[in-house]
């Protein structure tokens, strides 16, 4: 354990190294170009298969990091997806075309503002705001979940960040020191971001840090370094070995900036970890032409359907994952049987999944069927058990996800953590009916028509995008280690540091 000093927790660093697969980061080390993750590696804990959420990308997985929850509680669904109370789709970012389409403005309120203060839910605090009421001194830079109890007023001390205030008018919630992309500075560091540009966002976060050290002005940091995932999406996975040196490089800044690898590791707590990992794509997927027959509603079209428009479906794409709302209550279950009925003939499509639910909508039992394997039905509470320790009652083909019983205990490596990531995901009431996961090599074309063929992706429940990188230093780990870390055990690792609360801590779960 890092020296606390003055019988204070030591101060802890939260890096997320967005997409860092295991085998690329063991790569890069065996390369010699991430000295810094090497020195982490040695002087503490390694997990190379750290589960993401489903859908695995960025949004879903960011939440569960911040809430140590799943979308089932903390209400993030995806990076696309349809808003049934306001009757429009959400677009947090698929790519520029894709926002084009919905609208730059509100896209960029989506993201910016509408994420955290109105979509994430209020019942899942985040970690900084349990730090915040803890008084615990936090910071964090630009990264999509920073919901805490400071407000912070948006800059207008340059022309980038004067245009930028013509959108981003309004104050946030955030940590004590906060960050985010030029457009909220909780202080003067001289550090600029281009408003978040691909490319420099990772030198943006690592200059603030290096300030925040030099200055002594946090207890717990969530130090965020993006651009590793827009290297890959753009060069694919083997793309990182130059990018994850990157990274490497900004915290081997942010460390000198403390005396050094050696003495910041020293007196700092560290994690390090991806949100997700990435696959390969070399094919795509244009589920909004091959559901046109059902009636899609595109961006133009939404917040017409109740002045007779006659759309019956929102497709949501999410790079390796979608899904499919029914507009109109009466035909919902009619239609999600269209759906899925179709999707199961979609070249590139490897699961589809539903919930089925009883009389009085409480969701009854999911459902994940796949072309050729047959259909898997299960439901939490039953005499089978997950390497996590959760209980489920299961039907079906264990096929479908690859399964085995091993000593009792279902075994999913194809797809880990796949129950209770596919309940989540079925259950979050912001969700659609029919979610869809895209085989190997496969990914939706998002809203702009976008897909990364020649590069990378994520999003699916399988392994392939689904495993990342999690890394611990100077940390008091759990008595019971969980036999599959999952990226929900990190904030219950960093409340517990600080000898605070959380209604989830990392064991063999028991829900």
């Amino acid at each position: 354990m890092a020296s606390p000093g003055a019988g204070r927790p030591a101060k802890l660093v939260l890096c997320v190294i967005d997409a860092m697969a295991p085998s690329m980061l063991e790569r890069a080390i065996g390369a010699g170009t991430a000295p810094t993750l090497e020195r982490i590696l040695q002087r503490g804990h390694y997990v190379p298969d750290c589960v993401a959420a489903f859908p695995s990308v960025t949004p879903v997985c960011a939440a569960s990091i911040v809430t140590g929850t799943g979308q089932d509680e903390h209400l993030i669904p995806a990076m696309n997806w349809f808003h049934r109370e306001e009757d429009r789709y959400v677009e947090y970012g698929s790519s520029f075309r894709a926002a084009q389409r919905f609208g730059i403005a509100r896209q960029l309120t989506d993201t910016v503002y509408n994420m955290n203060r109105a979509h994430l839910s209020p019942d899942t605090p985040t970690v900084f705001e349990r730090l915040d009421d803890a008084e615990v001194r936090t910071a964090g830079t630009t990264y999509l979940m920073y919901r805490g109890r400071h407000r912070h007023e948006p800059q207008r001390d340059s022309a980038l960040t004067r245009m930028a205030a013509t959108i981003m008018r309004h104050p946030v919630l955030g940590p004590k020191e906060l960050f985010y992309a030029d457009i909220f500075a909780s202080r003067r560091t001289g550090c600029r971001s281009n408003l978040g540009m691909p490319g420099v966002r990772d030198r943006h976060s690592g200059c603030v840090s290096s300030y925040l050290v030099e200055h002594d002005l946090f207890d717990f940091l969530l130090l965020s370094l993006p651009d590793n995932d827009w290297f890959s999406h753009k060069r694919g996975p083997e793309g990182q070995l130059h990018s994850i040196a990157q990274a490497d490089l900004q915290l081997a800044r942010v460390m000198n900036a403390g005396g050094g690898v050696e003495r910041f590791l020293d007196e700092h707590a560290m994690i390090v970890m991806a949100d997700h990992s990435q696959a390969p794509v070399s094919a795509q997927i244009a589920l909004q032409d091959e559901l046109s027959e059902l009636d899609v509603l595109g961006p133009a079209r939404q917040g017409g359907r109740g002045s007779g428009d006659g759309a019956r479906i929102a497709v949501c794409p999410s790079q390796r994952a979608a899904m499919v709302y029914a507009l109109h209550p009466p035909e919902r279950d009619a239609m999600r049987a269209s759906v899925a009925t179709r999707a199961l003939t979609i070249e590139g499509v490897d699961l589809v999944m539903w919930l089925e639910r009883d009389a009085h909508e409480d969701p009854r039992e999911g459902v994940i069927a796949s072309p050729g394997r047959g259909e898997l039905r299960f439901a939490p509470e039953g005499e089978l058990q997950d390497p996590r320790g959760r209980r489920w009652s299961v039907e079906g083909e264990l096929g479908v996800l690859g399964g085995r019983l091993q000593d009792g205990v279902l075994q999913t490596p194809d797809y880990p953590d796949a129950l209770t990531r596919a309940w989540s995901a079925l259950a979050c009431p912001t969700s659609g009916e029919v979610l869809l996961s895209a085989s190997e090599g496969f990914e939706f074309i998002d809203w702009g028509r976008q897909a990364h063929v020649g590069g990378g992706s994520h999003g699916s429940l399988h392994a392939s995008d689904s495993l990342g990188a999690l890394l611990f230093s100077g940390l008091a780990l759990p008595e019971r280690e969980p036999p599959q870390w999952a990226i929900r055990d990190v904030a219950p690792l960093v409340l517990g540091h600080f000898d605070v609360p959380h209604p989830g801590p990392v064991s063999i779960e028991q829900k």
